[in-house]
């Protein structure tokens, strides 16, 4: 009978051999950190399981040993089944009458989990077969790994690194004593022992669990005891948050599996603070974004996608990637390639005077004109026509073009949608797009490829000349913006927005060790006189850039440009032919709104007096003229008495 058995063993070896594939096809859970391995988010396995597989390094030693102790205390010395654990439990069985006691093994738990089946003698004897060849294939380490893997810890609970976080909020490699000793109880049975539904009935079990390690000398007596005396604090899965849910389902979007980002908790943390403090002195119903971007290796730092992520409504959007309109915030590229190019430099002559293109008649944030002036005026004052023909006279495309490879992204086509009026907003763009081109003029010009993830690669290109981020740095800088006075916190450079009717608020820049962008709104798009980007926004990126976590106290060198002007860009037409009016055109027919038309006068010079049919205007009647209905001269004249004359008619 005895050589009956062992044949037949050895066929059904065979015949029935263990499918080792099974160990590690479990489903896992995505599960994304941050850069320092803190968890960001975690969603179920295709089984609906919370299962996080570790290594077995990466847990706490006494829970490895609270395990084995109540769990199968001669796992390091049987070949998977415990011969004196099964004669132990077949005297107790048949004294009793009744199954009161098993001898399952960890392996034959685990072989159990491969293949679950239904609870009676053959089951045991097929995990036993089973236990005996897994034995074979794997080390007592890899068995053991395993089981922590896949054992059940109460719910979906699947492992002890999901246990960990889920009951404790912690990794399993930073569990005490006595919460090793909780988690190491539950799989007995992980229902009636959950500690979130039965808080006394998992003490006791822990309890039962530390006075079994005593006995097997793995604690002492002291340690068991003021482990025993430790209440059973559970945080509940149900109550954590996401502190960075936006950026966080961003990676989940990327990589399913989930993976380590690049993003600082802590820093990100310190942003979510500063925004919830500024977003106070905006009007109710504001929303907010931010990105934080390391200009070393392009890694996302930090990543605010709404100033509230609970709102059930805008909470939803991430408004670091939202296409928004970004205002002047274009601006610095524009004159990067006149730059790059030596048709301009801080010192050449632009000219802010009115103009228009195909019935657009751009103006100024303050609805005023200032004539001749420097690329370094134009540029630090963000006057809107200077930065429009420059633009025309380089190429819209070309200006485009390096605004795509510094890292900005349109949709398509934007030269073509949004004209020369693409250099004041009038196409979308998305905040982690646009923080990443300023990261690039950190960078000395050098961009490099986003990183959202630690492995992400980083591809790089030169898209900006040296000398022209430097340029770029100082106008746009602290000290090139007040030469004369000493900035009160740490150096950075930077350029604000405000999109047309103020429906955006940007602003932008770097210090040379981040590049930081801030945007304020609505979602909705909605415009408020509030929304302006140097009221709205630049106060929240002056206060990033001197928290000490993010402040550079080393600033970029400065010093005297080296771009030598070959080729000036030509005066625009509206220059040439002496004194002009621009608007409004001769023959020009207005419809008056009751008893008057308004009339905008403007001319291609500044200073001049203007004069309605024969009688001389003041100076502010002249900004904006109430006329009625009739036929009208305008007359302008300048210093040197050059004079042009335009008639238009005004009807009911």
């Amino acid at each position: 009978m005895a050589l009956l058995c062992i044949v037949a063993f050895a066929i059904a070896w065979h015949v029935w051999p263990f499918p080792v594939e099974s160990l590690d096809n479990w489903p896992t859970s995505a599960m994304v950190t941050d850069r320092n391995g803190e968890p960001l988010l975690e969603i179920v396995g295709s089984d609906d399981q919370w299962r996080v597989p570790v290594d077995l390094g990466e847990m706490s030693p006494n829970l490895i040993d609270a395990t084995i102790a109540i769990e199968d205390e001669r796992f390091r010395e049987h070949g998977g089944v415990d011969l004196i654990a099964v004669g132990r439990a077949s005297l107790q069985n048949i004294k009793s009458g009744r199954v009161i006691s098993g001898a399952s093994t960890i392996t034959m738990q685990l072989c159990r989990m491969i293949n679950d089946q239904p609870r009676t003698w053959r089951a045991k004897v097929a995990e036993a077969f089973r236990a005996i060849q897994l034995e074979s294939l794997r080390d007592k380490d890899s068995i053991l790994e395993h089981y922590l893997n896949v054992a059940p810890y109460g719910g979906n609970i699947r492992g002890v690194e999901a246990a960990s976080l889920a009951w404790f909020g912690k990794r399993a490699n930073e569990l005490s004593l006595a919460e090793s000793a909780t988690l190491a109880g539950l799989p007995q049975s992980p229902e009636r022992l959950r500690p979130d539904r039965h808080l006394d009935a998992a003490r006791k079990r822990r309890d039962m669990v530390l006075r079994r390690m005593a006995e097997l000398q793995m604690i002492t007596e002291q340690e068991c005891l003021a482990a025993m005396s430790e209440p059973v604090h559970v945080t509940g899965r149900g109550r954590r948050s996401i502190p960075a849910p936006h950026l966080a389902w961003m990676a989940i979007q990327r990589r399913p599996h989930g993976g380590r980002t690049t993003v600082d908790l802590g820093i990100q943390r310190t942003v979510q603070r500063h925004l919830r403090e500024h977003i106070e002195s905006l009007p109710a119903g504001t929303d907010a974004a931010i990105v934080v971007i390391d200009i070393d290796d392009a890694s996302v730092t930090a990543l605010v996608g709404s100033a509230d992520p609970a709102d059930v409504v805008d909470g939803q959007i991430n408004g670091a990637t939202a296409w928004r309109s970004p205002g002047s915030t274009l601006k610095p590229f524009v004159y990067a390639v006149g730059f790059d190019t030596a048709r301009i430099n801080e010192r050449s002559v632009v000219h802010d005077i009115p103009i228009r293109r195909h019935g657009w008649e751009p103006d100024n944030f303050d609805r005023t004109f200032s004539g001749r002036t420097t690329v370094f005026d134009a540029l630090q004052r963000s006057l809107n026509v200077p930065a429009i023909l420059v633009a025309e006279q380089l190429g819209l495309s070309r200006c485009v073009g390096m605004m795509e490879s510094a890292g900005v992204r349109f949709r398509s086509n934007a030269n073509r949608r949004g004209g020369l009026a693409t250099i004041t907003g009038a196409v979308e763009v998305r905040l982690i797009d646009l923080v990443n081109a300023y990261a690039t003029i950190g960078r000395g010009g050098v961009h490099r490829d986003l990183r959202l993830f630690e492995d992400d690669p980083s591809a790089t290109r030169r898209a900006i000349g040296v000398d022209a981020c430097a340029l770029l740095n100082q106008i746009l800088g602290c000290d090139g913006r007040n030469p004369d006075v000493d900035h009160p916190g740490s150096w950075f450079m930077w350029k604000t927005g405000t999109s047309s009717s103020r429906r955006d608020a940007w602003a932008v820049g770097h210090n040379g060790r981040f590049a930081i962008g801030v945007w304020t709104g609505r979602f909705s798009s909605a415009g408020r006189v509030d929304y302006v980007g140097a009221r709205a926004a630049e106060p929240l990126l002056t206060t990033l850039f001197n928290e000490p976590a993010l402040a550079n106290p080393n600033s970029p060198d400065h010093f005297a440009s080296k771009i030598v002007v070959r080729k000036p860009l030509p005066a625009p037409a509206e220059m040439g032919g002496g004194l002009r009016i621009v608007s409004p055109h001769d023959g020009s027919v207005f419809v008056a709104i009751g008893d008057e038309a308004t009339v905008h006068p403007r001319s291609n010079v500044n200073g001049a007096k203007w004069f309605l049919d024969g009688s001389m205007l003041a100076a502010g009647e002249a900004a904006r003229l109430r006329v009625k209905p009739g036929r009208h001269e305008l007359r302008c004249i300048d210093d040197s008495g050059g004079s042009h004359a335009v008639r238009f008619v005004v009807r009911r």
